[in-house]
């Protein structure tokens, strides 16, 4: 079938791209010749990454009437760079993936930074998602959180494994070690008590009910090399603490401007305050930039890629996204897997016939779209929406959607599942702006009927 599009090849006149390195970068420039109509002037040169050089090459680049600065995404050499030419030009972070040379020809910082600008040159490349500096500022607190975190979680399972050479079976028989009887049992231990009697006689509440099994998971032979380490343990495991809660502080205040948006996510089942916090943070609160939801959820990496070959469609993977983002929506699929929504009844049914990571990723995949309901300015057909439980009607096209199925909701109509091309970053363009439904109304319409 023939097909007749619309889109002509773009030529940008001035470009410059980038080759960069830890200690130097490669930037070559094509710009019209003066004498030559048609005729294109190339010229490369080499700079040292320090600001003084970038500096220089960014007055360079304005004084050529550069345009468009690309570079690619190599580790995290390309910030520098960035942040200093970002204010005067337009800069464009572009995936390695798409930026590979021919194979078979020389490899060269000089020949991979013109063959860079020649793809930008012909428009063959697109840029990835680089959010403004009060945005990137907020990833970094939420994502120095999460890593403060992680590492606090495996402090404390050095603590679990201590006591378990110490033949102290205080886990067995606490779900949390580090409660407040758990916290008073360890630091008496730490302290020089051994008598199993007197460490279960810390217990509070209804932990007293577990008395003679308590007095058995604490006789070991605990000793004072035990206690040395153990002191050391608790003490990194609360500064990580005290630095936790000290960033938490310090994101409330940098994420007071999306108040709003953090309380419309954290009313979907499974995401929380701290949950919707780092969705604000790695993909923003302004969603012009996804035009539809499954172009999200593309972009999170929590729908498979497109991989057909002879007619047929093969397997493939969800490829490696980002893992901060991916990360958070996980545990939001984990704690909504045990709510009393469809999403938990979406989970229980694939995990018994594909395991427990595609049914993670197939509860994750509806709630990246969902995360996307929220807006900067909240419109009154979604206030209403949200009072009444109604769902404003959205156009539906062949991209349009990877959400879960609505048949539960007579309000709004099933659309395509097709899944979006996979790319590395959405559209900075600004789209048609899609009435998706409210958190309140995803709550109202995903509960599922009595038993």
């Amino acid at each position: 079938m023939e097909e007749i599009t619309e889109e002509r090849a773009e030529v940008v006149e001035r470009v410059a791209a980038l080759d960069i390195g830890k200690a130097s970068l490669v930037c070559c420039v094509r710009v019209p010749h003066e004498s030559k109509p048609g005729a294109r002037r190339q010229e490369v040169r080499t700079y040292d990454t320090v600001t003084p050089a970038l500096l220089e090459l960014r007055d360079w680049l304005v004084c050529q009437g550069v345009t468009r600065v690309v570079m690619e995404a190599t580790s995290a050499y390309w910030k520098p760079p960035f942040y200093l030419i970002e204010d005067d030009l337009e800069c464009w972070v572009v995936n390695a993936r798409d930026v590979k040379n021919v194979p078979g020809r020389p490899k060269t910082d000089k020949i991979d930074s013109v063959w860079l600008c020649k793809l930008a040159e012909r428009g063959m490349l697109r840029p990835s998602f680089i959010p403004d500096r009060p945005q990137r500022q907020l990833r970094d607190l939420t994502r120095y959180r999460r890593s403060l975190t992680q590492e606090r979680s495996r402090e404390k399972q050095r603590v679990e494994k201590l006591l378990e050479d110490a033949q102290v079976k205080l886990s067995s028989v606490i779900s949390d070690i580090f409660g407040v009887s758990g916290r008073d049992m360890l630091a008496a231990l730490i302290a020089g008590q051994r008598d199993p009697t007197v460490l279960a006689d810390l217990a509070r509440k209804s932990m007293r009910a577990k008395m003679r099994v308590l007095r058995q998971a604490l006789t070991g032979h605990f000793t004072d090399h035990h206690a040395f380490l153990l002191g050391m343990m608790l003490g990194r495991v609360d500064a990580l603490t005290a630095q936790i809660d000290t960033l938490t502080n310090r994101i409330a205040q940098a994420i007071a401007p999306f108040a709003t948006q953090v309380a419309q996510l954290d009313e979907i089942p499974g995401i929380g305050l701290t949950t919707a916090q780092e969705i604000i943070a790695e993909i923003g609160a302004d969603m012009s930039r996804f035009p539809t939801p499954g172009h999200l959820v593309s972009w999170a990496k929590f729908a498979p890629k497109a991989r057909q070959s002879a007619g047929r469609s093969k397997a493939a993977s969800t490829g490696q996204g980002n893992p901060w983002l991916g990360g958070t929506i996980g545990e939001a699929a984990t704690a909504a897997a045990r709510t009393s929504t469809f999403l938990a009844a979406r989970y229980k049914r694939i995990v018994k016939r594909r395991g427990k990571k595609r049914a993670l990723v197939a509860v994750g995949t509806p709630s990246s779209p969902s995360a996307g309901t929220c807006s900067p300015t909240p419109t009154p057909t979604s206030l209403t929406s949200a009072r009444t439980g109604t769902t404003a009607s959205h156009p539906s096209g062949a991209n349009a959607s990877s959400s879960p199925n609505w048949n539960a909701c007579p309000a709004r109509s099933s659309a395509s599942t097709t899944q979006p091309d996979d790319s590395p970053a959405p559209s900075l363009t600004t789209a048609t702006t899609r009435q998706e439904p409210s958190s309140l109304t995803l709550r109202r319409c995903c509960r599922l009927p009595a038993d």
